[in-house]
């Protein structure tokens, strides 16, 4: 008996995570809506603003490095990318130390439009995952 509450209340709490997850998840995507972004947008620009590698005079992740960080499939974070790279957000480019790879810079407008949004993102987050 004493075992099965323990298991049903550890499949409750994470339940309650998934649960703050998605309401966390549709906020952020309202709030940065109007800014343009989804939440998986500001999150690849939020990884990109935050590196501090060298290359073509910014800072860059490989792909497959952002997809560690943005729980997305491989296909999605490709799609993804390729829609900030029409709005000019990023821009692809070769990997140097490996022909195969490909590298994600972003650029101006995209550093701008990060700094923009970053204070939308961070208030949803406050108060989303505020304890209070």
């Amino acid at each position: 008996m004493a075992a099965e509450q323990a298991e049903q209340a550890l499949v409750e709490q994470w339940r309650d995570i998934l649960a703050l997850h998605a309401r966390t998840q549709c906020a952020l995507d309202r709030a940065l809506h109007g800014h343009g972004l989804c939440a998986s947008d500001f999150e690849v620009l939020d990884v990109l603003a935050g590196c501090r590698t060298a290359a073509r005079g910014g800072s860059s992740y490989r792909v497959q490095e952002i997809s560690e960080r943005v729980h997305l499939s491989q296909s999605a974070l490709s799609r993804l990318i390729a829609r900030l790279e029409k709005e000019g957000l990023v821009e692809r480019c070769m990997c140097p130390e490996d022909r195969r790879g490909v590298r994600v810079v972003l650029t101006p407008k995209g550093r701008a439009r990060h700094a923009e949004v970053l204070p939308v993102q961070r208030a949803v987050l406050a108060r989303m995952l505020d304890d209070d």
